[in-house]
């Protein structure tokens, strides 16, 4: 009988891939991935360490696991709050069978055979105690950085995926506890990228996703220059493709060859996710990122300018250390002035072992989430305005599923982002997921719009 493992992973895109990474490399070795991660005889956490909220999630689903294990199944933890706090984890979690931290996610298959080589426990208490696997704890650097043979079950639907272009960031932002858990950047050769590209292509994907900490860097640790351009346009020229994104730029990075390759390639949807985090000069010195307002209104003209209908989109921290109501309000008029067709807001993480962690004038929980709330209000306002705009148009839109709560179809044109973003709904036979089809956009909310199937496209243009 197959050996059966489930995974439940946690955090962003990127963990995504390295989950999907570790189940193919046990499929590969004989194990069946569970459709039900709970029913699998052993079962896989796959942690975000990143912010308060998503250890407390990450530690939360562990503690229910470690319920679950009582009932005789193994349980691993891996990633980045293994990479963190694996000694912390194994003190105050004894149930956890493995900690893995994400230098050794390929290392999965060797893992799971120790633990099923060993008879499960029964009962619970002392009962449930079994002899433990050694090493209990995987740990190394720099993290795992998979190639483009390495096999993969893909968790999304068959005509998207994400490809992890580089792993760690060499920046040093003071709240970010990023490369205390992945290291400096170590980007993939572009011959690899765009091999997995071939690969994905064969397997119908036509949407690629980069991700990486910093995707604008991407390649200077290779090259000695960021190379995101040229990976760009390789990928451009693999047949299948017909959408490529890249997600977390970095606004000092967003430089001249970025923004023609944005304005000039045919493939290269007119999309840029750049988290500014603020605007004021002070609190981004603070943040150890640099730059002003000025600096940003002059970037964000040229992107407008340069690429006529982008949709950018961009997150900011409020509440950071020292925060005053009046660099908030400049952040608001900010705002005001940019008019980001997508925005998110977060307040600020007190971080342990990270400078901003260590800052005085910490701001009150009640004062941040006010602040979050109103920047939030205001942006809903103004991605209402924006959606208004697009009643009437004509969209390409990639058809993802069906929806039973909607009973109607989603897809996504070029400005909306799997997951982070709203979609597009609409009601029409003879849609498939996987397709294009040209959508007259008849209704739209602040975050979705509604819209009315015309015809069926084909190839990249539009």
């Amino acid at each position: 009988m197959a050996k059966t493992v489930g995974l439940i992973g946690l955090g962003c895109a990127k963990n995504r891939v390295d989950g999907e990474v570790m189940l193919g490399l046990l499929q590969q070795a004989g194990y069946e991935v569970a459709a039900e991660p709970e029913r699998a005889e052993t079962l896989i956490i796959h942690t975000c360490g990143f912010i308060g909220a998503a250890k407390e999630e990450s530690i939360d689903t562990i503690l229910e696991a470690a319920e679950w294990r009582r009932q005789g199944k193994r349980l691993v933890v891996t990633g980045c709050l293994v990479q963190r706090y694996a000694q912390d984890l194994l003190k105050e979690i004894p149930e956890i069978d493995a900690l893995m931290g994400t230098a050794d996610l390929n290392r999965i298959v060797e893992v799971c055979d120790r633990l099923t080589a060993v008879p499960p426990a029964t009962g619970r208490g002392q009962g449930a105690r079994r002899k433990p696997v050694e090493p209990k704890v995987w740990l190394g650097d720099p993290p795992y950085l998979y190639e483009a043979d390495t096999p993969r079950l893909l968790s999304t639907p068959s005509h998207y995926a994400y490809v992890k272009v580089a792993e760690g960031c060499s920046y040093r932002c003071s709240f970010c506890s990023i490369p205390a858990m992945r290291g400096d950047q170590r980007s993939r050769p572009i011959a690899s990228i765009v091999q997995e590209a071939h690969n994905l292509a064969a397997r119908g994907v036509k949407e690629l996703i980069l991700i990486s900490q910093n995707t604008t860097a991407y390649g200077r640790d290779l090259y000695g220059k960021p190379c995101l351009p040229s990976l760009l346009h390789e990928l451009a020229a693999v047949e299948g493709i017909e959408w490529i994104r890249f997600l977390y730029a970095y606004p000092a990075d967003v430089r001249g060859d970025v923004i023609a390759a944005l304005a000039e390639e045919p493939k290269l949807c007119k999309y840029l996710e750049m988290p500014l985090q603020h605007c004021h000069a002070r609190v981004l010195k603070a943040m150890n990122r640099g730059g002003s307002r000025t600096e940003l209104e002059a970037l964000i003209t040229q992107l407008r300018r340069r690429i006529p209908g982008v949709t950018l989109r961009t997150t900011f921290i409020v509440g950071f250390p020292g925060e005053t109501a009046a660099e908030f309000r400049e952040l608001e008029g900010f705002v005001e002035w940019a008019r980001f067709e997508r925005m998110g807001a977060f307040t600020y993480s007190q971080e342990e072992g990270t400078p901003a962690g260590a800052m005085a004038h910490q701001l009150a929980a009640r004062t941040k989430e006010r602040r979050r709330h109103r920047l939030m209000e205001r942006q809903r306002e103004i991605s209402w305005a924006y959606h208004q705009t697009l009643i009437g148009r004509q969209l390409r839109v990639l058809v993802d599923r069906f929806s039973e709560a909607e009973q109607m179809w989603e897809g996504r044109y070029e400005g909306q982002a799997p997951e982070i973003d709203g979609v597009v709904y609409m009601q029409g036979e003879g849609l498939t997921p996987g397709t294009f089809v040209q959508v007259e956009v008849t209704e739209a909310t602040e975050y979705d719009l509604i819209g009315r199937p015309l015809i069926l496209t084909q190839g990249c243009a539009g």
